[in-house]
């Protein structure tokens, strides 16, 4: 059976994106060791579930040649990476080795997660983390907390109406001040 993680970055106050979308933040506290980290995630396979805004955000940047350019480890990863996306509006999804999906993601993951030997991650897509928590086919939670307040924002689990119980299996913390934080949902 297929393993569904969630990889999301988080201020301090517990916000995925500011409150106009906006994720610069993340990328504000770099060092040499959390590069080689995210570089290192980028290449372990399996599917990247996405939803429709962090998909068209991805889309517009990793295939370019400006991503080759800065980060070619990470945009090798990511144009390679089977690429699920769910959309009710999008008509296509052009960007390599994706396949759109319009049906409920709820249904969509749960057959995944029993027919695929491939594990996957969902990266940013709130809505998504959010639907797929509450119904609990989330089996770990990644979490890179940054060193910033927003003070305004969205959560990733908005919308979601129970209480999910979590324990810490593995942390870490970088030079630059984040620290990951990887979580499974309590038995």
């Amino acid at each position: 059976m297929a393993k569904l993680s969630a990889f999301n970055n988080i201020s301090l106050d517990g916000y995925f994106s500011g409150k106009n979308g906006e994720f610069s933040w993340a990328k504000s506290h770099m060092d040499p060791e959390f590069n080689a980290f995210v570089a290192g995630n980028s290449q372990l396979g399996g599917t990247i579930v996405l939803g429709r805004v962090t998909y068209e955000l991805m889309a517009s940047y990793w295939p370019t040649t400006q991503a080759m350019k800065n980060d070619p480890v990470v945009a090798d990863g990511m144009n390679k990476a089977s690429k699920l996306v769910f959309s009710r509006t999008l008509s296509s999804a052009p960007w390599n080795n994706t396949r759109l999906v319009k049906s409920d993601p709820v249904e969509e993951i749960r057959r995944l997660k029993k027919e695929s030997a491939a594990d996957m991650v969902i990266l940013g897509s709130g809505s998504i983390v959010s639907q797929l928590a509450q119904a609990g086919l989330i089996d770990e939670f990644q979490i890179v907390m940054n060193p910033v307040i927003l003070g305004a924002g969205r959560t990733m689990f908005d919308g979601l109406t129970r209480s999910v119980g979590l324990k810490l299996t593995k942390n870490r913390i970088f030079p630059s001040g984040n620290a990951f934080l990887c979580y499974e949902p309590e038995a």
